[in-house]
């Protein structure tokens, strides 16, 4: 079955559907990573300073531990989820792969948004209380990143959607994708926060 004609991102109707994964396998492998291993490098340099200046040391490796982990938890659950409003998303270990790097991806922007508005802030536990304006804040940039990232993982051919995908009218962007950056970067963080006392 030809999935590729169901998209309104793909060159032609009669692409093949082999072939529109090796473009995606490409794209994944080269240009596509590009902006994650900046984000990492940055990250790294964001932690250890972060770090430096922490009035405890071991309770900010803790948040980041969990952070990590409630992230990678609940963005590959989301990237499972969604599978079937994208293109040649079909289960087996090749979706279930490109999930679980989706995923990791995910969590390197979710440790970006919390050290770069830790830093905004001067406060590593800005979560802690954070009040309705800086809630919105961060739901509005986490619904920015994700709308730039996939204008430009659609534009790299990285993945096209479904007709089952519901649109953002006047982006091009799906609607999904997009929610998943506002609602988790916060639920993850609160869960971060609430479990870093507790042994």
């Amino acid at each position: 079955m030809d999935f590729s004609r169901h998209s309104s991102f793909s060159g032609s109707p009669y692409l093949d559907c082999k072939a529109d994964k090796e473009v995606n396998m490409e794209n994944l492998k080269a240009t596509a990573l590009i902006v994650p291993v900046i984000a990492l490098i940055l990250i790294i340099i964001l932690y250890l300073q972060l770090l430096k200046h922490s009035n405890s040391r071991s309770v900010f490796k803790r948040v980041t531990y969990l952070i990590i982990s409630f992230s990678l938890l609940l963005n590959f659950a989301w990237e499972m989820l969604q599978m079937p409003l994208f293109l040649n998303m079909l289960p087996g270990w090749q979706s279930t792969l490109f999930c679980i790097l989706a995923s990791v991806a995910d969590t390197i922007m979710v440790l970006l948004i919390y050290y770069g508005f830790a830093l905004l802030y001067n406060n590593n536990w800005w979560m802690i209380r954070p009040g309705p304006y800086r809630l919105m804040i961060l739901v509005l940039t986490g619904g920015a990143g994700a709308v730039l990232a996939e204008l430009r993982h659609i534009n790299l051919g990285t993945w096209g959607y479904s007709t089952h995908m519901p649109m953002i009218p006047g982006l091009k962007v799906g609607l999904v994708p997009v929610l998943q950056f506002m609602l988790l970067p916060g639920v993850i963080y609160f869960l971060a926060i609430s479990f870093k006392n507790k042994n």
